[in-house]
């Protein structure tokens, strides 16, 4: 194979592999909203800050303690701080993780479809291996995207899926295939 076909092959590859997962994240931001903070957390133009526990606390805020070390404040200093913001916070960040681990299940799927369809282009080597690297990005957008929320087991379970869904694609394609891996 000269040069030009090869690196037309592979930019028509990595074109494919690129746009099918802009394609498949747009879609899904589309058809599925990311949760907007400012509906948890409403901003207020005018902010009056509550001055004791009890208040911070009626309002669904987090009280933090001005006194360092055992030490009393000042006649000056702030009691302590309120953060009016805490519990509609956490309730955001409730609702983004399961949308964030929605969203992973999806891009996985989507990256598994796009690897089993790649296995079937055997006519045209750039669509097959455009197809399958798509879903192979598609797999590390949606680790990226949620990994660090994702506990344990959940993680184990995915990459179990996926490496079967490999495996048996990997084994499908190429079961009597002597031909070793090429560039």
């Amino acid at each position: 194979m000269n040069t030009p076909n090869r690196v037309t092959k592979w930019s028509l590859v990595l074109g494919i592999m690129i746009v099918m997962n802009l394609f498949f994240n747009y879609a899904i931001s589309l058809v599925y909203e990311r949760p907007d903070y400012s509906a948890f957390c409403p901003i207020s133009q005018v902010v009056t800050q509550p001055q004791t526990q009890n208040e911070c606390t009626s309002q669904g805020g987090q009280w933090t303690d001005n006194s360092y070390y055992g030490k009393p404040t000042s006649v000056n200093e702030p009691r302590g701080y309120c953060d009016l913001e805490f519990t509609c916070r956490q309730d955001y960040d409730t609702a983004n993780k399961s949308y964030e681990r929605n969203v992973f299940v999806v891009l996985v799927l989507l990256g598994a479809i796009s690897v089993f369809i790649g296995s079937y282009f055997r006519s045209n080597e750039v669509i097959a291996s455009g197809l399958s690297l798509a879903g192979v990005l598609s797999f590390i957008i949606a680790s990226m995207r949620y990994w660090s929320a994702a506990n344990n087991l959940f993680r184990v379970v995915i990459l179990l899926i996926a490496l079967a869904l490999l495996f048996y694609v990997a084994m499908k394609k190429f079961r009597n295939s002597n031909v070793g891996i090429q560039s």
